[in-house]
């Protein structure tokens, strides 16, 4: 792995979104940082790279959002996500990530367009609240696309926002879903020799602009009004759809 201006440029950018993603707004665009480092290097190098940075970022978020999780949620989505993880590591040679980005991304893309209709009114509003089982099945996608690409941000978001939690509810109960999902990752990704002395380097070089851009997510957090929050949420969650749909076709 070369350090060069080109490595710079796009990796300190990469872990300032990472960082502002993963410190205000729920985590589902952190992937995208991946997806800029896989621009320059092999795939599983920027995997490597980000599941240290992630982990740290998931212990830096979880003192400012302390206990206001929603326990349960969390608790689908992390039961479910030790299936996606040992299924992403049973799959981790075999899985053609492509097919899986498409599949995901639409699903993203479904799911705005349905909570699109039902605010215009276009279709009626479902008081029911979503069982448990959805929850560990979004914790299955979760983990699974969280272990080939750090994409697990779609899924979570598909569930979470169904259960129309607060914005800070919201936020925390990622946190501590993706905190104990990205620590269950460490061990395989460790097996299959993602990490290198090389990405360690890489750790160093982003670690700083990583933890800025979670201190800045976390102050965008607290003062953006409610509304304005689900509304880049759910402008969030139709990009990562989209990138991911994009991805996997071309």
């Amino acid at each position: 792995m070369e350090f060069d201006f080109t490595f710079y440029a796009l990796a300190i950018p990469a872990a300032v979104i990472a960082g502002f993603a993963k410190g205000g707004f729920g985590g589902g665009v952190a992937f995208v940082a991946t997806a800029i480092l896989a621009l320059i290097l092999p795939p599983a190098t920027a995997l490597g790279i980000m599941l240290p940075l992630l982990m740290i970022l998931d212990l830096a978020t979880l003192k400012p959002y302390w206990r206001q999780w929603d326990l349960e949620a969390s608790k689908a989505l992390i039961v479910g996500g030790i299936f996606g993880v040992v299924l992403g590591t049973l799959l981790y040679r075999a899985a053609n990530p492509d097919v899986l980005r498409v599949l995901i991304g639409a699903i993203a893309l479904l799911f705005v367009a349905n909570q699109v209709a039902r605010n215009r009114g276009w279709v009626g509003q479902s008081r029911k609240e979503l069982p448990k089982r959805a929850g560990i099945i979004a914790g299955v996608a979760t983990g699974f696309t969280s272990f080939v690409s750090h994409a697990g941000g779609p899924p979570a978001a598909i569930y979470l926002l169904s259960k129309g939690m607060g914005k800070t509810t919201y936020q925390a109960t990622t946190v501590l879903s993706f905190w104990a999902i990205n620590a269950m990752k460490a061990v395989p990704y460790a097996f299959f020799g993602v990490f290198t002395l090389d990405t360690f380097k890489a750790n160093l070089i982003m670690l700083v602009p990583a933890l800025v851009g979670c201190a800045a997510g976390v102050y965008a957090h607290r003062i953006m009004p409610e509304r304005l929050f689900f509304l880049i949420t759910y402008a969030l969650l139709l990009a990562s759809g989209s990138k991911l749909v994009f991805d996997g076709l071309t």
